[in-house]
């Protein structure tokens, strides 16, 4: 975890092949799973985000394949710098209208 902006911005753009100005947050972890770096460019600028916990580690879902990231949502990102596990949430179904929206009903 040595890595500061730059050693960051490079990892994301030369191994990932991703973009860094896009405004996504890219997750780093420590080998040990109890440090994380988080870098997101923020308007002018780009922003590192660390945190280490002080007991047990980080329970980050693990890719599938070939792919080397995940996409979570900010809600689970929460969860996750939190230190909670996210194998172990319930959640209950998520709300679906039963009829489509027609943009040409609305008032």
């Amino acid at each position: 975890m040595r890595m500061g902006h730059n050693g960051l911005f490079a990892v994301v753009r030369e191994q990932w092949k991703q973009d860094p100005f896009t405004g996504h947050l890219f997750v780093f972890f420590g080998r040990a799973h109890d440090r994380v770096k988080v870098l997101f460019w923020d308007r002018g600028g780009f922003v590192v985000y660390y945190k280490r916990l002080e007991k047990g580690r980080f329970r980050w879902p693990r890719p599938t394949g070939e792919d080397v990231h995940i996409e979570v949502d900010g809600t689970d990102l929460a969860m996750l710098l939190d230190g909670i596990d996210l194998s172990r949430v319930k959640r209950p179904p998520a709300w679906q209208p039963s009829i489509p929206i027609d943009s040409a009903s609305r008032v």
